[in-house]
C-alpha cells in the first residue's frame, strides 16, 4: 500500500508563521496544473508494484483549485496507478474558500475527507497570524461542512502569545460542539525568515513561551481524552475510525510520492524532494525532466527516522523490528540509552496485542517526544 501527495503551491496571502513553499501569484496556475498531471504520468513506474490507498491535496491552499481540476488529477491517478476502490482522499481547505455550494459539490466528488485550516476561532489570533478568514467564517464553514461531510479534521494552533488557558479551552470546546471527529493541533513555532520571525526580532510581537505551549498541550491532551479522542500521534487526535490514513502511512514508513514543487517522496531506501520554485519546476517538467534531488538513506538515517516517527505515535517502537532491521548492537545501544528516560517516567516498555515489546512515550513524555528521539539517535 502507498500514498500520493499533491502540493498546490498557491495562497491568497501569506500567513505570518508559515514557511511552506507557496506563491501568492496565480499567474502560472494553468501551466502548473498541466505539470502536476505530467509529473504524475512521468512517475507512474515508481509505484508500479503498489496499490494506492490514500491521496492527499496539500499546500499552499488546494481549495483554490476548481472542483473539476481536483477531479481531473484524481482521474489521472486512477488511470495510471492501481488504486483501491475507496481510497481516503483528503483536501486541505481554508474557511474562506468553502461556500455551501462549493462544499456540496465537493461532497459529490471523490474527495471524502476535508482538512480545514481553522487555526483559531478568535479574531485576535487570526489577525496576528494574518489568516485570510475571520472568526465568523471559521464557524460558518464548519456549520455547512458537517452537513455534507462526516470525515472532517481541523487545524488549531496553541502556544500563541496572549492566548490564555481559558481562551484555548474555548477554542477546543467550539470544535467539540461542532462534533468534529479529528483535530490536528500544533504549537506556534517561529521559523526563520518568516514574517513572525521578523516581527519578534524587531520587538513588534512577543515570542512564544514554552511554558504556555506546555500548559496548552496538557489542556489539549486532557480535554480531547474526555471527549473520546485517541491521541494517536503527538499532534493528532482522532476518534476511533477517524485517524488520518494518509499521515499514518507516513509514520508507519509506507511508500509515498510527492507531486508538485517542494513535495517529498519516500520509497523506504531513498528520499527525494522536488525543487521549491514554481518556475523552475514548470520548466523542468515541460522538458520531461524530474526536478528533484535524491538521497540514499543509510542504516543510521533509517534508524533515526524510525525513532522520530515511532516515538510520536501510540504504536511506539517495535523492539523486535529494531533488532531485525538495524542489528543487535543498535538494539542494545537503544536499550542502554533509553533506560534513563524510563527511570524518569518519560518512556515505557509495553507488550502489544501480538506479544511484541514496544518502547513508547508515557503521557508525561509525549510533549518531549522529539527531544527524546533526538537524544536516542545514532550520530
Amino acid at each position: 500500500m502507498a500514498g500520493i501527495y499533491i502540493h498546490i503551491p498557491f495562497c491568497k496571502q501569506a500567513c505570518h508563521y508559515c514557511d511552506f513553499h507557496f506563491s501568492t501569484s496565480l499567474k502560472n496556475r494553468d501551466e502548473l496544473l498541466d505539470c502536476l498531471i505530467k509529473e504524475l504520468i512521468l512517475r507512474k513506474d515508481e509505484l508500479a508494484n503498489e496499490t494506492i490507498e490514500t491521496i492527499y491535496f496539500g499546500g499552499g491552499t488546494p481549495s483554490l483549485l476548481a472542483i473539476g481540476e481536483i477531479e481531473l488529477l484524481i482521474n489521472i491517478i486512477r488511470q495510471y496507478y492501481e488504486v483501491i476502490d475507496q481510497p481516503e482522499i483528503t483536501l486541505e481547505a481554508n474557511p474562506d474558500d468553502l461556500s455551501e455550494d462549493r462544499i456540496k459539490l465537493l461532497s459529490l466528488s471523490p474527495v471524502n475527507r476535508l482538512s480545514i485550516g481553522i487555526q483559531s476561532f478568535f479574531e485576535e489570533d487570526l489577525k496576528m497570524m494574518n489568516r485570510a478568514h475571520n472568526a465568523e467564517e471559521a464557524k460558518n464553514c464548519l456549520s455547512m461542512a458537517i452537513r455534507h461531510f462526516d470525515n472532517i479534521t481541523i487545524d488549531l494552533i496553541y502556544g500563541v502569545p496572549n492566548m490564555s488557558n481559558k481562551r484555548w479551552k474555548e477554542n477546543l470546546q467550539i470544535a467539540f460542539d461542532f462534533g468534529i471527529n479529528h483535530i490536528s493541533s500544533y504549537a506556534l513555532t517561529v521559523e526563520p525568515k518568516t514574517a513572525l520571525d521578523t516581527f519578534i526580532r524587531k520587538g513588534k510581537y512577543p515570542a512564544p513561551e514554552e511554558k504556555v505551549a506546555r500548559e496548552h498541550f496538557e489542556i489539549l491532551v486532557n480535554e480531547t481524552e474526555k471527549k473520546g479522542f485517541v491521541h494517536y500521534e503527538i499532534s493528532n487526535f482522532g476518534k476511533p475510525n477517524y485517524f488520518s490514513q494518509h499521515n499514518t502511512s507516513y509514520w508507519l514508513g509506507k511508500k509515498y510520492i510527492g507531486i508538485g514543487p517542494s513535495a517529498h517522496s519516500f520509497n523506504k531506501s531513498h528520499r527525494s524532494w522536488n525543487i521549491a520554485n514554481n518556475n523552475k519546476y514548470i520548466k523542468e517538467i515541460q522538458a520531461s525532466k524530474l526536478p528533484n534531488e535524491k538521497e540514499k538513506l543509510s542504516i543510521e538515517d533509517r534508524f533515526n527516522e524510525y525513532l522520530m516517527t515511532g516515538l510520536r505515535t501510540i504504536w511506539g517502537l517495535s523492539l523486535s523490528k529494531i533488532k531485525e532491521d538495524f542489528g543487535e548492537s543498535n538494539y542494545l545501544k537503544l536499550m542502554l540509552n533509553s533506560q534513563k528516560f524510563i527511570d524518569e517516567g518519560l518512556l515505557i516498555i509495553e507488550t502489544d496485542s501480538i506479544d511484541h515489546k514496544i518502547l513508547k512515550t508515557t503521557k508525561k513524555g509525549k510533549f518531549l517526544a522529539d527531544g527524546l528521539a533526538s537524544d536516542l539517535f545514532i550520530i
